[in-house]
């Protein structure tokens, strides 16, 4: 099984960079069966980019008021309404993901993890509490990932 992995943000957005840095983390590993994808967040260029996934982990940054660096982690199936809102792309990730329900091409397995950011003006650096999650996030994509592609790293006590 192939699983496609989705940063989504903005490099000039302080905390918005949050999606991109960590599909940049994954990408450097040159992961077997891991395609890894930098988005803006366009609603078609995901749905097209999806649309054949058999795994997708999408990772973006939210502004729903929880405490900066708070990770969000659902599956798209499961979305709430509430958390739909809370990107920081004005048409993109959400209706994404409710337009590809509606058409039932949203992929069975679907994950969505979300970096709570707090900076999101332009110019604005990427703040601690994010920068702290991003590195957490890269562990838990890299997780779900091994969990998915049985994928067995050598410990280092066989180095």
């Amino acid at each position: 099984m192939k699983t496609l992995v989705i940063g989504v943000g903005n490099d000039f957005r302080g905390d918005d960079v949050a999606g991109l840095l960590v599909a940049r983390r994954i990408r450097e590993l040159n992961l077997p069966h891991v395609q890894v994808i930098e988005s803006d967040g366009e609603c078609t260029k995901l749905m097209e980019n999806w649309k054949d996934a058999e795994k997708v982990i999408l990772i973006d940054a939210v502004h729903s008021g929880a405490t900066p660096g708070t990770i969000h982690r659902i599956p798209a199936q499961d979305l709430p309404p509430k958390l739909l809102q809370c990107s920081t792309h004005a048409f993109g990730v959400a209706e994404a993901i409710e337009l590809s329900k509606a058409f039932g091409q949203l992929p069975a397995r679907f994950s969505i993890i979300g970096i709570e950011g707090s900076a999101f003006t332009v110019g604005a650096a990427l703040s601690e509490p994010v920068a702290n999650a991003v590195i957490e996030v890269v562990g838990l994509v890299l997780q779900e990932i091994r969990t998915e592609e049985k994928i067995y790293w050598p410990s280092r006590a066989s180095e």
